[in-house]
């Protein structure tokens, strides 16, 4: 297979920068974060719903158990987190959140909404995950700062960038529908 390389120039930070970059590796690349993005959220929201939905209402999962009792001591934002415990809304949009955006995502649909908001919730469950404030150099359980949540909201936020859902997803179909040629700002939610 050959393998055609291209240049891509940007500016990055006010600098100017040129690189090299395989067309059809970076396709498969994309094609491969995407999908793996996706099965993550996929599969942390439909065991979310399995357990909700369990017909023992002792087994139901909520959000409202972590909410009130598992954010780290000192969590700058420990007051929000616990008057969201217990409300059925946040376990509506975690539960369902996480299934709609990772199917999206799997299947290259809306990528750039489902992007979006599974970015928003990536920074929310870090927000969560805080140990302390700024002056305490923001801890999380394994380090400072940064944890998977932060690199998944990067991911997210790289994939809706690039388009994503252009290479081997719905996107590219979606795209050429007369609704959305009708009606350009539909084009911001895919890619």
């Amino acid at each position: 297979m050959a393998t055609n390389t291209r240049r891509l120039g940007a500016e990055l930070f006010g600098r100017e920068t040129e690189f090299d970059y395989a067309e059809n590796r970076i396709g498969y690349a994309i094609l491969a974060l995407r999908v793996t993005m996706g099965w993550v959220l996929l599969q942390g929201g439909v065991t979310k719903l399995i357990t909700y939905l369990d017909a023992d209402p002792a087994n139901n999962w909520t959000a409202a158990g972590y909410l009130a009792n598992a954010i780290p001591e000192g969590n700058p934002l420990g007051d929000l987190w616990l008057t969201m415990a217990g409300n059925p809304l946040v376990d509506v949009l975690v539960m369902w959140g996480l299934t709609l955006t990772g199917l999206g995502l799997i299947l290259g649909a809306f990528v750039r909404w489902n992007a979006f908001w599974g970015a928003v919730m990536m920074l929310m469950f870090w927000a969560a995950a805080l140990e302390g404030g700024l002056m305490a150099g923001l801890p999380i359980a394994h380090g400072w700062v940064v944890d998977d949540h932060l690199v998944y909201a990067a991911l997210l936020f790289g994939l809706g960038a690039i388009g994503a859902g252009r290479i081997l997803g719905l996107d590219a179909y979606l795209e050429d529908l007369d609704v959305v040629q009708n009606n350009a700002w539909l084009r911001y939610l895919m890619g």
